[in-house]
């Protein structure tokens, strides 16, 4: 059975109520979540007929999908709240459109790719799988969380509901990496990527007080001047790059699609890796990233006139922190590497890296041989995942945590993520659909 053919016009309907994110709860719209769990009930009516559904926190959802036995329960993962909409998009943010892009029909708009084509890609094919009869062959739970884009606490919420139960997970699988093309220098392949994986998000500010007063009148090195100091040096002082365990089984597994003179290198990466860590660090931000723990100054304050000096200036820092590096290794980097006393560090929120799940395991072969049936041409390879998702929180309860979204997605689109014109291709939405039902199929 293929999937359903309204489901594009289901996953419209959703993309179209804007269901964003704030930290300041006084700015969020709690009627258009109100709506996104309504219409969801309406668009998916077998899966919530026949699923046990749990509400968690304001707007989360947990179901249950019982299944034929218990012993090896599957979770999957989504978000349905979504970033504020920035920049000048070619088409409107929340009208999911259906447009020609670059020869190819694609839906337009915010949250297709982040993260609601896995959340109605999850729902349809359970949709379809309930309208054919079928049972799981373990219990299937599926984690929609409403508050992913402010590392809010709906996840942490359903990681306790799912212990109080005793539920301990085979597997979880949460949005992450993608089809992949254009990934890596020297390979042509498209390159299935599966975090295994994911940075540590810690957020720090820093912050410099003095006395302020008049601009006609400037001191040396007032508020603002000592903070774009600090600035400077931090951003002149990244961290030692490496290349952790995953990073190298990546290249090990890409080596055979590589260009020839490439080859080698990639397949040696294990002894090659401080040779192959240049090579990352040249190649652009996306393979530098890869590496080591980076900074990213992303707020600024400072006077709240122009003719006033500020008697406080603030500069906030998105830290995205790497496997093998700790929070306190990387916050003590911070103070030597601004070394300046009146340079004030105040920790936001810390969160270390996640541990490392197994590669040489079932599970991560049923990902392998899943998106080898859906998608012959890509590379299943495992990666360490840049950003942060809530299936941290389920490492807490199961040891074999992935993320991974069934999509085929260029690099520009993969960019546009959290910034401008995000889209997803039909065929690709469809494609994903399909994958997700293989797996379900496919779990014994």
């Amino acid at each position: 059975m293929t999937a359903h053919p309204h489901a594009v016009e289901k996953l419209q309907a959703l993309v179209r109520i804007p269901t964003v994110s704030h930290r300041d709860p006084a700015r969020v719209d709690t009627a258009a979540f109100d709506d996104f769990v309504e219409t969801l009930a309406d668009l998916f009516p077998l899966l919530h007929e026949h699923l046990e559904l749990t509400r968690i926190s304001t707007h989360g959802l947990l179901f249950r999908w019982a299944g034929a036995a218990a012993e090896r329960p599957v979770v999957l993962m989504a978000h349905l709240d979504v970033v504020p909409v920035e920049g000048t998009w070619q088409h409107d943010a929340f009208a999911a459109e259906v447009v020609e892009h670059e020869g190819e029909q694609v839906i337009w708009g915010r949250g297709t790719l982040d993260d609601k084509g896995c959340l109605v890609g999850i729902c349809e094919a359970v949709e379809t799988l309930l309208a054919a009869g079928v049972t799981p062959a373990q219990d299937l739970w599926l984690s929609f969380g409403c508050d992913e884009e402010i590392m809010g606490t709906a996840a942490r919420q359903a990681v306790e509901e799912l212990a109080r139960r005793g539920v301990r997970p085979w597997f979880v699988l949460d949005e992450g990496g993608a089809i992949a093309s254009e990934a890596f220098p020297g390979v042509g392949a498209p390159v299935g990527v599966v975090g295994v994986t994911e940075k540590g998000a810690t957020s720090i500010e820093l912050r410099v007080q003095g006395r302020g007063g008049h601009a006609s009148t400037p001191a040396r090195m007032g508020p603002t001047a000592r903070l774009a100091r600090a600035i400077t040096r931090l951003d002149r002082s990244p961290m030692p790059a490496s290349l952790p365990a995953p990073t190298i089984e990546l290249f090990r597994r890409l080596a055979p699609h590589a260009a020839l003179p490439l080859r080698p290198v990639l397949a040696n990466a294990a002894r090659l890796r401080p040779a192959l860590t240049r090579v990352l660090l040249a190649a652009g931000p996306e393979t530098a990233a890869m590496t080591r723990t980076t900074f990213a100054i992303t707020t600024l304050s400072g006077s709240p006139a122009i003719n006033v000096i500020a008697a406080t200036a603030k500069a906030g820092v998105n830290i995205r922190v790497m496997v093998g590096d700790s929070v306190a290794d990387v916050l003590e980097h911070v103070r030597r590497a601004v070394d300046d006393d009146e340079v004030h560090l105040d920790v936001i929120e810390e969160d270390a890296a996640s541990p490392v799940s197994p590669v040489d395991d079932d599970a991560f072969r049923l990902l392998e041989t899943t998106i080898g049936e859906v998608f012959p041409d890509a590379v299943p390879a495992p990666y360490v995942m840049m950003a942060a998702t809530d299936s941290r929180h389920f490492t807490a309860i199961c040891e074999r945590v992935y993320r991974f979204a069934p999509f085929r997605m260029t690099k520009a689109q993969r960019e546009s993520i959290h910034s401008y014109d995000e889209h997803l291709g039909v065929q690709a939405f469809l494609d994903g659909i399909t994958w997700y039902r293989r797996l379900i199929e496919q779990v014994s």
